[in-house]
C-alpha cells in the first residue's frame, strides 16, 4: 500500500509539480518548500553571531533591545523577494513556517544565543488579516517556536488601528505612522520576561519600534527582535 501511494505521489508530481518558493524549480521527492540548492545558497546574514550587526546599529539609540537579527538579506529581484511574495501574496504560509524552522535551528545550535521566554509575531490589523486569511509572521513565529522549544503567542500583542502602507515613507514618517498602533492587553503575563518580537521584512525598523514601545511600561521586560529578512 505504501509503495502504491508513493507511485501515485510521483505520478501526481509530474502533473502538478511542487515548486521551490525561491527559484520556482521543481522540488525533488524529499524536498519541501525550498530546494536544497537554494537552502544552501540563500544570503544568510549571520546577525545572531554579531551583536554589532548592521540592523542592530540601525536601531541603536531608538529603543533598548537585547539582540536585533534577521535570517536573510532582502534585495529586489532576488530569491528572497520571491520567498516573501509567495509568503504574503500567493497563499503559501508554509514558506514562513519553513524559514522559521531554519532560523530556529541556527539559533538553537549557537551556544551564545540567549533563548527568549516567549515569541510574539507582529500582528496585522483585523481587516488586513481577514483579507489575507492569515498573518505571515505567525508562521515564522511557529517555526521558530518548534525548533527553540519556546511558546509563541499570536494574541499577546494587538494592533489597535490600521496604518497606511510604509513602502514609500521616509524613516520619520514610518515612525509617525506606527506611533500608538500596538497594545499589550495582558501586561502581567510579560513581567520579567524576555520577549522576541518577529516580523517578515525589516526595513527602517519602525514597525518593531512601535511594537517594542507597547512593552516598555511592563516591569522587567526585555526585548529582542528577529525578522525573516533585512532590507536597508
Amino acid at each position: 500500500m505504501n509503495l502504491l501511494y508513493s507511485y501515485l505521489q510521483d505520478f501526481l508530481s509530474l502533473i502538478y509539480p511542487d515548486l521551490c518558493a525561491a527559484c520556482y524549480k521543481n522540488l525533488f521527492k524529499n524536498e519541501q518548500t525550498i530546494c536544497t540548492d537554494c537552502f544552501y545558497h540563500l544570503p544568510y546574514t549571520n546577525f545572531h553571531k554579531d551583536e554589532s550587526n548592521r540592523l542592530a546599529q540601525q536601531l541603536w539609540g531608538r529603543f533598548p533591545f537585547e539582540k536585533a537579527m534577521a535570517l536573510l538579506y532582502f534585495h529586489k529581484g532576488s530569491k528572497v523577494q520571491n520567498l516573501m511574495h509567495q509568503l504574503k501574496y500567493s497563499n503559501q504560509p508554509q514558506v514562513g513556517l519553513k524559514l522559521g524552522e531554519i532560523y530556529g535551528t541556527l539559533l538553537k545550535n549557537d551556544d551564545s544565543y540567549d533563548v527568549p521566554d516567549i515569541i510574539i509575531p507582529v500582528p496585522l490589523h483585523p481587516a488586513k488579516l481577514k483579507k489575507r486569511g492569515y498573518n505571515q509572521s505567525d508562521y515564522f513565529a511557529e517555526g521558530l517556536s518548534g525548533k527553540l522549544g519556546v511558546f509563541w503567542d499570536a494574541t499577546g500583542l494587538h494592533r489597535t488601528r490600521s496604518t497606511e502602507s510604509q513602502t514609500k515613507k521616509s524613516r520619520f514618517m514610518r515612525y509617525e505612522n506606527m506611533k500608538e498602533t500596538f497594545h499589550v492587553p495582558d501586561k502581567a503575563k510579560f513581567e520579567n520576561k524576555h520577549v522576541l518580537l518577529v516580523d517578515d521584512v525589516i526595513t527602517t525598523g519602525a514597525t518593531l519600534e512601535g511594537c517594542a514601545a507597547a512593552f516598555f511600561e511592563i516591569k522587567g521586560v526585555k526585548i529582542s527582535i528577529a525578522g525573516i529578512a533585512y532590507a536597508n
